[in-house]
């Protein structure tokens, strides 16, 4: 079992940038791929970014390119979202995932370990 915590959400104004954490549990984080999806009010959950298990395979939307990177640090069993350029439409709820090895998917089926979420919202 894998405890996935995430925080660092809070509010900024459009342009501003934001930095989300994401904590899992257990000595095998370093062979799982890690992804950050969102949902926004009235939307379904969709993938925002996701990063392989080396780190060496980084999956983008086409909504975040350019703007949010997703670093990993194995040896602190985080990994971090980035997000820079902010707009009002990056307003969600961000989730936090985790899936033993495999490919760094946009799709939440993919993912067995799932965070609560940390609310992001982006003032105009």
């Amino acid at each position: 079992q894998v405890h996935v915590v995430e925080s660092g959400g809070g509010l900024v104004q459009a342009g501003g940038s934001l930095r989300l954490s994401c904590t899992a549990s257990g000595r095998t984080f370093s062979t799982y791929s890690m992804g950050w999806f969102r949902q926004a009010p009235g939307k379904e959950r969709e993938g925002v970014t996701g990063i392989s298990w080396s780190g060496g395979t980084i999956s983008y939307a086409d909504a975040v390119k350019g703007r949010f990177t997703i670093p990993r640090d194995n040896a602190k069993n985080t990994v971090y979202l980035q997000m820079n350029s902010l707009k009002p439409e990056d307003t969600a709820v961000y989730y936090c995932a985790a899936r033993p090895g495999g490919w760094p998917s946009l799709n939440a089926n993919d993912y067995t370990y799932w965070g609560q979420g940390t609310q992001v919202t982006v003032s105009s």
